[in-house]
């Protein structure tokens, strides 16, 4: 069987134009994967529910008894120690854990606007 002579650069043209395609689709064009789709939907219910659980971690810091010396500690600590000791006050622990989480106390940190931060 003989081909026409334009099916050779056809079928190349076709694959190269194919893989630039995909190459500027998922740089430029806002293509993602599946698995990077999950994960960026992972990532913004993990920073809404920080956010849902600020006014809870800031309501802990007004009904705690030591409020007033927990607070004297968290601005005393210099601004790399603050997430530390935001998380030894109890404060920014999700219920139903044992475990004070890390994005929480920051955010709490922000809610809680000490002198200083």
């Amino acid at each position: 069987m003989k081909y026409p002579e334009w099916t050779k650069p056809g079928v190349y043209g076709a694959l190269v134009g194919a893989a630039a395609i995909s190459i500027l689709g998922f740089t430029w064009g806002g293509w993602t994967t599946a698995g990077s789709a999950d994960e960026m939907a992972q990532n913004l219910a993990a920073e809404e529910v920080t956010l849902a659980m600020v006014p809870v971690c800031l309501n802990l810091s007004e009904a705690d008894a030591e409020r007033t010396a927990k607070l004297a500690i968290l601005q005393d600590a210099k601004s790399f120690q603050r997430r530390k000791a935001m998380m030894e006050t109890g404060w920014a622990t999700l219920p139903g854990t044992d475990t004070p989480s890390r994005s929480l106390a920051d955010a709490c940190l922000a809610g809680l606007k000490l002198d200083g931060s």
